[in-house]
């Protein structure tokens, strides 16, 4: 846990505040637990999908546990490449029943799973989802919501700048725009972040460490961190952020 005090649930009403901790990401689909760990360790994440669409990444897939190992559960979106993840459209509904089935074949025997599809199967069944952003943030929403993470979640359509090339350019700012005081950054960003740019800006840079996690109750074989959250809540509902870091609790 970092040593800043604790944040109050929720911002003002405009997003900004003098303490304001931003994070900007992409969106995944159906992501792990430490992504919902990050968004909630910050006041407002931004879901940064006015970027290039990277294939075989975690946009339009992620895991399960099945009786034989991991196993993809991947979103088909086309073969064009050269679009922005905002861009992706998904025009044939079908894989919707096909990923609910999957889901259900393989998780009908958590202690939860009853509970929690209440929430999450009318996402796959009963809407037609037809934009890969609109997708992931609508279940990036609802995980949120069930985990009663308080943190405001925003498209970076909401914060438009004009901010020369680079690949913190267009963050420093976002951050500038939105009155951030601190820009929390996943460890994988310390390799091209210019640290320096968001100190010139008057942002501070954290670098969010993803804690080492407790197993959980999981079905089929060998415990697996790396699979998408809902393998937490099917196994353990409400009781998952006891097994995240939790920093909104």
């Amino acid at each position: 846990m970092h040593a800043d005090p604790p944040r109050s649930a929720g911002t003002p009403a405009d997003g900004v505040s003098a303490g304001l901790r931003v994070a900007i990401l992409q969106s995944n689909y159906i992501p792990w637990k430490g992504y919902f760990d990050l968004i909630g360790a910050v006041d407002t994440f931004v879901l940064y999908d006015d970027v290039q669409y990277t294939k075989n990444d975690w946009r339009n897939r992620n895991r399960i546990k099945t009786p034989q190992g991991p196993a993809w559960l991947t979103v088909p979106v086309g073969q064009d490449i050269n679009r922005r993840i905002r861009d992706v459209v998904l025009p044939d509904p079908r894989w919707q029943a096909r990923h609910w089935k999957t889901l259900a074949a393989n998780y009908r025997r958590a202690p939860f799973f009853d509970e929690v599809a209440e929430t999450f199967a009318p996402h796959w069944l009963a809407s037609r989802q037809t934009s890969l952003s609109e997708l992931n943030r609508t279940l990036i929403s609802a995980v949120a919501r069930y985990l009663d993470i308080p943190t405001r979640i925003e498209d970076c359509s909401n914060h438009p700048v004009d901010a020369p090339a680079g690949p913190s350019a267009r963050l420093v700012s976002m951050c500038r725009e939105m009155g951030a005081a601190t820009y929390v950054s996943g460890p994988a960003a310390r390799s091209y972040l210019d640290v320096d740019a968001f100190a010139a800006a008057g942002v501070a840079v954290e670098w969010f460490a993803y804690p080492p996690y407790p197993a959980y109750p999981q079905l089929w074989g060998a415990f697996e961190h790396h699979v998408t959250i809902l393998d937490l809540l099917f196994n353990c509902g409400s009781r998952a952020p006891r097994y995240m870091k939790a920093s909104w609790t």
